[in-house]
């Protein structure tokens, strides 16, 4: 579980509700309006589900559960990994990581070592590899484009709403005492439109492309560790070129239990 992820959600929607609860003559019921939900939620994804093809809008199940659950790439751990397959490279030749293709979990790791096992062309390897590369991309595009839009429509629905009621509460206008009550009625779908595009949406859309920097930098890891061992690079030319992609903080750290 992403705990970043929980503890926000969890902290924002507490925060919503205490304001209302410490708030002077205030009650929760009065911030509770079905019709309103229904307009801006209910927009919001007709909206979005008209500005894409319908396959890409049916995954927002699957990628939604990528907010919560997903488990970022352990950078360091992957270079010390590409660094014991590149001496073992070094030592007993290329076709000695075939045996080792067992321990490799890391599936785009695992294919370009067996590319370059099997003797593909490096130039071919790499066309290979960025063209995964790009295919991940626009796959995590795609997955962030959903809740981007949805961020994007909430707040305008919540308007239309708002508009909505005061439409609906000017054309009664023969009860004045009914003003003020329809008046707060027609102001919460603008409160839902921001909640939703602000606590849920467009954070959610940030998290996603959080996550697919930091895979597709993992990714690009890969590429360069790939292309060193087919190159035949020294184990510990391999290591430095590929700390660079580790925070010096983090890189010190390693030299000193290294040594």
């Amino acid at each position: 579980m992403d705990l970043a992820t929980l503890i926000g959600l969890g902290l924002g929607i507490l925060l919503l509700v205490a304001s209302i609860l410490m708030a002077e003559g205030a009650t929760f019921g009065a911030f509770v309006d079905v019709p309103s939900l229904m307009v801006v939620v209910g927009g919001a994804f007709a909206a979005t589900m008209i500005c894409m093809p319908l396959k890409n809008f049916l995954a927002i199940g699957g990628v939604g559960m990528k907010i919560f659950l997903n488990k970022p790439p352990d950078i360091p751990q992957l270079i010390e990994q590409i660094v014991s397959l590149a001496e073992v490279a070094r030592r007993e030749g290329l076709l000695a990581l075939e045996s080792r293709m067992g321990d490799v979990e890391n599936p785009f790791l695992a294919l370009g070592l067996q590319m370059a096992v099997d003797g593909t062309p490096q130039e071919v390897v790499e066309d290979v590899m960025r063209s995964e590369i790009e295919a991940v991309a626009t796959r995590h595009k795609n997955g962030k484009f959903i809740f981007d839009s949805l961020g994007r429509y909430g707040p305008a629905f919540g308007m239309i709403g708002t508009l909505m009621g005061l439409i609906i509460m000017l054309g009664n206008m023969s009860d004045p005492s009914s003003i003020g009550s329809g008046m707060a009625v027609a102001l919460i779908t603008t409160l839902y439109g921001a909640i939703f595009s602000n606590l849920f949406c467009l954070p959610f859309a940030d998290k996603l492309g959080t996550l697919s920097k930091q895979e597709l930098q993992a990714m690009e890891i890969v590429l360069r560790g790939v292309l060193a061992i087919q190159a035949g690079e020294n184990p510990r030319m391999i290591q430095q070129k590929l700390a660079t992609y580790i925070p010096p903080k983090v890189r010190k750290a390693q030299q000193e239990e290294a040594a």
